[in-house]
């Protein structure tokens, strides 16, 4: 899909890369796929990249992403499976999921009262003035809520300790070049 072009058909929700800022893209407007991760996209819009979330697929003329559509509401959730759907969450502008990024700096699945599970995630970004931060938290959480056990997501965003290269597990120091 990289380097395709998309039409988009309706107009579409995105984020401006990296400021993060919210803009419109118009029914009509051409662009070019950058990158497709997890089940969002970043797309080169006349020499500007935007953010789309799989959410808003249908509005470039293509399907919604199905997300974890082998779990039912009755099956136990844990940290592994929680760790799975975080591996779908890239930056827009980095080709590694934010867990191998060691991003995630903690995760507690906690039964509800009220049956299903909550999702706590303590987390960090590549840099505190990351205008990206809304919108991969945005992801995290829509993505966790798509398991049909999840009822209750929180995101803590901290910003020590302060990531640092070290944290990336060896295969996204590679991918990045950063050994």
């Amino acid at each position: 899909m990289k380097g395709d072009l998309i039409h988009v058909i309706a107009d579409c929700p995105a984020s401006h890369v990296p400021m993060g800022t919210p803009v419109q893209l118009p029914a009509g407007t051409q662009a070019m796929v950058v990158q497709e991760l997890g089940g969002s996209m970043t797309l080169n819009v006349n020499g500007n990249m935007v953010s789309v979330s799989g959410e808003n697929f249908p509005a470039l003329g293509l399907a919604q992403p199905e997300l974890h559509s082998d779990m039912c509401a009755d099956d136990p959730l844990d940290e592994a499976q929680v760790t799975t759907v975080l591996k779908t969450c890239f930056d827009p502008e980095i080709p590694v999921n934010i867990f191998d990024l060691g991003l995630i700096y903690d995760i507690h699945v906690v039964d509800l009262d009220e049956g299903g599970y909550g999702v706590d995630i303590i987390m960090t970004l590549t840099a505190a003035g990351c205008g990206m931060g809304p919108f991969i938290v945005d992801d995290v959480r829509y993505k966790l809520k798509q398991l049909p056990q999840v009822k209750e997501v929180d995101i803590e965003l901290v910003f020590e300790p302060e990531w640092n290269k070290h944290m990336m597990s060896d295969a996204a120091q590679l991918e990045l070049g950063m050994f």
